[in-house]
């Protein structure tokens, strides 16, 4: 069967030739692949650099999940066993949700990494409340578009944005946005601004996709002075603007803060059973009801060469088709 494959740590994925995967328990099923999003984990474990890469000197698959279909014809979504950029793949059964009709293999494909970027840091590392109200530190990108919608969707009572693309930052009011701030302005101007807002409305909730020096610029806003402060739901999910940041221990000490992390391994085993019975199952529904907005481009596996680095509009995800 046809694949795209990698030999070793960073290589671009070839169009090649490899053998057609086989069940090996009934916990596995096979499925014909139809999309499968390149996201940033994909290529970050494709070049070696994340936490789960494995090092291999054998052709490896790309692709971490996809859309597919199963013997009877069911559309599927679904966890790979191993990689799915390939006209097979081996999906786990627990690891799947059904795909609604009317909703398109490629929108399928590329909205539950965004799902899982978000939804599972606003349900279960935040525990959004109704009417609280939310930042999202990095809105502009893909899961950041998707973070918005869906924190509107849980309730959200205010949804402060932030970003560098100022031409996308301007169109997220569509999504649900409620206040814009530029990342482009001065670190004073940034931080003056977002004190400025959280003493008006308390920040509940923050949800973060860049980390590092724009980490710092919220935590120093979040400052308190002594005085009573609401609590703050601190979740990093991405780490765009760099991995590494300087906290002071005053922060700690002068707002009512909780940090976490979500992302792969922080997940317990009855989060990732819920992603997939109820979350995902809801935003596919959303999506196809039109309530749920993710764009997507395009490419067919043959063309996995040059478009693996391809550049791609800012929050859009590149979908191999196949």
């Amino acid at each position: 069967m046809k694949a795209a494959t990698i030999n070793q740590a960073g290589e671009i994925p070839q169009y090649t030739e490899i053998d057609e995967p086989s069940v090996q328990n009934d916990q596995e099923v096979l499925v014909q692949i139809k999309a499968v999003a390149v996201k940033n984990l994909d290529k970050s474990k494709a070049s070696g650099k994340h936490y789960s890469s494995e090092k291999t000197t054998k052709p490896v698959v790309v692709g971490t999940d996809g859309v597919g279909t199963l013997p009877n014809g069911q559309r599927i979504y679904g966890i790979g066993v191993n990689g799915t950029m390939a006209e097979q793949a081996i999906f786990l059964k627990d690891w799947t949700t059904a795909v609604p009709e009317n909703l398109d293999d490629s929108v399928a494909a590329a909205l539950p990494n965004a799902i899982m970027g978000s939804a599972m840091a606003l349900r279960f590392r935040a525990g959004l409340q109704v009417g609280e109200t939310v930042l999202i530190n990095g809105a502009t990108g893909i899961t950041g578009k998707i973070a918005i919608q869906l924190a509107r969707q849980y309730g959200a009572g205010k949804i402060i944005v932030t970003g560098r693309s100022e031409e996308v930052l301007q169109s997220l009011p569509n999504l649900g946005a409620d206040v814009l701030i530029s990342l482009n302005q001065d670190d004073d101007a940034f931080i003056e601004q977002l004190k400025g807002i959280h003493a008006l409305s308390p920040i509940h909730v923050v949800i973060d996709y860049l980390w590092s020096h724009p980490a710092e610029m919220i935590l120093a806003a979040l400052k308190g002075k002594g005085t009573f402060s609401p609590k703050t739901r601190f979740v990093a999910v991405g780490a765009m603007a760099g991995d590494n940041i300087t906290l002071s221990s005053q922060v700690l000490r002068s707002i009512d803060l909780r940090l976490s992390g979500s992302g792969l391994g922080s997940w317990t085993k009855e989060e990732v059973k819920l992603l997939f019975s109820e979350i995902l199952p809801e935003a596919f529904q959303l999506a196809a009801d039109q309530k749920l907005k993710m764009e997507v481009a395009t490419v067919q596996i043959q063309d996995i060469e040059k478009a693996w680095d391809m550049e791609i509009a800012e929050g859009r995800r590149l979908v191999v088709t196949i």
